[in-house]
């Protein structure tokens, strides 16, 4: 495996940061860049992204990547169908930062056969998760498709750290 080298100078200070593992490195510069310069910290705590590596920390319990698509694992009949469809969204996001779905978002088509929820359910419950800005619709007429939003992932975390 060939390794990461990145130099980074800032005014009088400098470093050299080196691994084979990217995230270790990443995370290396990462926190010397908040060590000189603070507002790095203030903007770390007021940024949000959710990072394939964070979806999977989060989600992997939930969801697998299996050879008929992305797919929610868990049955559980305390979850909700709005708790369902999102996870099914995140696994599709997931299957799309990894190279393995054309988009990050599913038609309610999709949904349906993924989930087996009625698609007047998973319409309802769209609409729902659309109106909190947990889903956004993309495209138009017959091409439409729903994503989760960054609101939405972390609506569902709450809502599955809750339930434990």
């Amino acid at each position: 495996m060939p390794e990461l080298r990145i130099h980074v100078s800032y005014g009088e200070v400098s470093a050299e940061f080196t691994g084979k593992d990217a995230d270790e490195v990443l995370h290396a510069l990462n926190s010397f860049l908040i060590s000189i310069v603070p507002e790095l910290e203030l903007a770390k705590k007021l940024h949000v992204n959710y990072a394939l590596r964070d979806l999977a920390e989060m989600f992997g319990d939930y969801v697998k990547l299996t050879p008929e698509g992305p797919r929610v694992m868990v049955q559980d009949p305390r979850m909700s169908d709005k708790q369902l469809i999102a996870l099914q969204l995140v696994a599709a996001r997931i299957a799309y930062e990894l190279g393995k779905a054309e988009r990050d978002g599913m038609t309610i088509q999709e949904i349906e056969q993924a989930t087996a929820l009625k698609p007047k359910s998973i319409s309802s419950r769209l609409s729902e998760l659309a109106k909190q800005n947990a889903v956004e619709r993309r495209g138009e007429n017959r091409s439409v498709y729903y994503r989760i939003t960054t609101y939405g992932i972390a609506w569902l975390s709450k809502e599955l750290a809750a339930r434990t």
